[in-house]
């Protein structure tokens, strides 16, 4: 079907713009507030549009990925008026663009959840999610409903402008007043904002839409979003005007013919969950997957949702039982099922507050609380001169129900999960199998999407130190769990390759302490120990011996170097050691680099002093007089 025809923006619609500025509220043409009659606001022929049949004004692309390559068809705009200056506009297609920065699902509803958990400052106690039905195509959609604080109008508008943000806490996520658009285009073409508020004691209630299928198919080529107000002060709803009715009445009908509701009532309907103050959001026409079904999943959990394309990865084949025991657990779940990743989503417990999905309540899981033989850890990073001291407190231990492969640092930012389960060791190597961290790492700012983090020297070092506390625990307990510590691999390593003992004898405290350990600490008892071997779990490589360590007969071990020397003692110099030549050698390549500069340098100055001296020559040669 065509194209529509070429929609005129109101004058009251919002236009998109980038500000950071409290005071600036992007709204075009606006004049002091104006109340509609009561018994205009009860007319409902004018604002009533015929309903819909499925897929009569959707976009012709469904799959996010693609539905940005669409043409782009040229709009011809008049030219301002003479002293008017032009403004520069958002073309639809950045709202695409710009939602692109979420490479998954997940991580935009988890923005819209933020939105939600800060508002717990403003009175929030809970932000429901759940999927609903729209009436005029029988589609899904995503709602979410919290009962904070709500918008007034000027709110909402900011909330609709780009880089807006007016979230100035140190304790808030939100900061780049960019998450409600990008995360809500990510999820869905189109969504509708329902809000209350009271403000210095006057009550309203607000409508935007944000519809990327209106603007693409009226061939707008600035983003615009419809908006109406109402003071809701007195006994029913008045119809708050910035500029004029015919603009108001403009706006509603816009609002009903691009959005799921037919008629005023039906859409004032909405605000009767709200309560008193709160947001409600419901995003539709969501988004399709390569093979033309929704991305988002909503009939394998009937309380939960889940990604389509990640649970059914895999196939439907039998699997093996330790993957079936891997699959249960959170670090794998979390993958695809909104549950479980909600439920590690944020480190410390509510005490107020609930995220109640698909209407049950979600159990939040406190990683650090699961760990066997906990060990706290503190760093303090190196920040710039003239940061006061940040100290950081890492909790690591071992998954007691998890199969080996759960293992990683989860790393948290002002209470939210940034990083699941990242594994800080080289891929392939079994150390640090079953070992898992926490730290909530604020002094480090995430990206965009709060997915990942900006990859600065400070994450780089962080990453560095991670990596040492991940060997020191592995060697200090990993005989816990099954696999040989250093001193037993030492053992074995001598006594397979037959070669004589050093001379130095190591005291016996080292087999005693050892001994006194396991009978304190005896290896757990798991289905998956079962499959171990005596040199570690089947199918995984055998740690190398250490460096420098040899053991003799019976429980005496030997060391070449000092004689009270413990193995653990070694391994700790050793990774000192490491990291030193590691800074050697990103020194001798800075002294290289600076030696090639210098060469340059002095190559040039050969050169110019060579230029000088002809120069100089051909002067003399000039003011010598000629012999006749």
């Amino acid at each position: 079907m065509p194209p529509k025809p070429e929609m005129r923006a109101p004058a009251e619609v919002v236009e998109i713009g980038s500000s950071d500025d409290e005071d600036v509220v992007a709204v075009v043409a606006r004049k002091q507030p104006q109340k509609i009659p009561h018994s205009l606001s009860q007319q409902r022929s004018s604002y009533s549009v015929p309903r819909s049949t499925p897929g009569h004004q959707g976009l012709d692309c469904r799959n996010f990925w693609k539905a940005g390559g669409a043409d782009v068809i040229p709009v011809v705009r008049k030219a301002p008026a003479s002293g008017e200056l032009e403004h520069a506009r958002v073309h639809p297609k950045f709202l695409h663009s710009n939602a692109t920065s979420h490479k998954w699902a997940f991580g935009a509803i988890a923005e819209l959840l933020d939105n939600a958990v800060d508002e717990i400052q403003n009175g929030a106690t809970f932000v429901q999610v759940d999927k609903v039905e729209i009436s005029k195509d029988k589609s899904p959609a995503l709602l979410f409903l919290d009962d904070g604080g709500g918008m007034t109008p000027e709110g909402i508008r900011k909330c609709m402008s780009l880089g807006y943000s007016s979230k100035k806490s140190k304790t808030t996520i939100g900061q780049y007043g960019n998450g409600f658009k990008t995360s809500t285009m990510r999820l869905g073409a189109d969504v509708i904002v329902f809000t209350r508020a009271t403000s210095a004691s006057k009550a309203t209630q607000s409508v935007g839409l944000l519809s990327y299928t209106f603007l693409r198919r009226t061939s707008q080529d600035d983003v615009v979003v419809p908006m109406i107000d109402f003071d809701i002060s007195g006994h029913w709803a008045e119809p708050i005007i910035f500029s004029s009715q015919d603009d108001w009445s403009s706006n509603l009908k816009t609002i009903l013919e691009w959005s799921p509701f037919t008629c005023k009532e039906e859409l004032l309907e909405q605000f009767e969950g709200i309560g008193r103050h709160g947001t409600k959001i419901l995003i539709y026409n969501l988004w399709l997957n390569d093979e033309g079904v929704y991305e988002l999943s909503f009939d394998d959990d009937d309380e939960d949702i889940r990604l389509r394309d990640e649970v059914n990865r895999g196939g439907q084949a039998k699997l093996h039982k330790r993957v079936v025991e891997l699959q249960s657990h959170v670090s794998y779940r979390l993958r695809f099922s909104l549950r479980a990743y909600a439920s590690v989503l944020y480190l410390r417990k509510f005490t107020n507050f609930k995220i109640i999905l698909r209407g049950k309540p979600v159990e939040q899981y406190h990683i650090a609380k699961h760990l066997l033989s906990p060990k706290k850890v503190i760093y303090k990073p190196q920040m710039r001169t003239g940061i006061n001291e940040v100290v950081v407190e890492a909790t690591l231990g071992y998954i007691p129900e998890a199969p080996f492969p759960v293992s990683g640092f989860n790393v948290y930012h002002k209470n939210r999960l940034i990083r699941p389960y990242w594994k800080v060791t080289a891929e392939g190597s079994s150390k640090g199998n079953g070992v898992v961290g926490v730290l909530e790492a604020n002094f480090i700012e995430p990206a965009h999407d709060k997915q990942d983090f900006e990859r600065s020297s400070v994450f780089i070092r962080l990453e560095t130190k991670l990596k040492q506390i991940l060997m020191e625990y592995w060697n200090a307990h990993c005989h816990l769990f099954g696999y040989q510590s250093p001193a037993e691999r030492t053992m074995k390593y001598y006594a397979k390759t037959q070669k004589p003992p050093p001379t130095n004898q190591l005291d016996t405290d080292l087999s005693s302490s050892s001994a006194h350990e396991m009978n304190h600490n005896p290896p757990l008892q798991h289905p998956s120990y079962n499959e171990l071997g005596k040199s570690g779990p089947i199918g995984l490589p055998t740690e190398p011996p250490v460096t420098g360590i040899a053991s003799g007969a019976g429980d005496q071990v030997k060391v070449q170097d000092s004689g009270s020397q413990s193995v653990e003692a070694l391994c700790e110099d050793n990774i000192q050691l490491f990291m030193r030549c590691e800074e050697q050698r990103l020194q001798e390549i800075e002294l290289k680099q600076k030696v090639e500069e210098l060469e340059k340098q002095v190559e040039q100055a050969k050169r110019k002093c060579a230029q000088l001296a002809a120069h100089l020559e051909t002067r003399r040669k000039q003011q010598t007089p000629q012999v006749l």
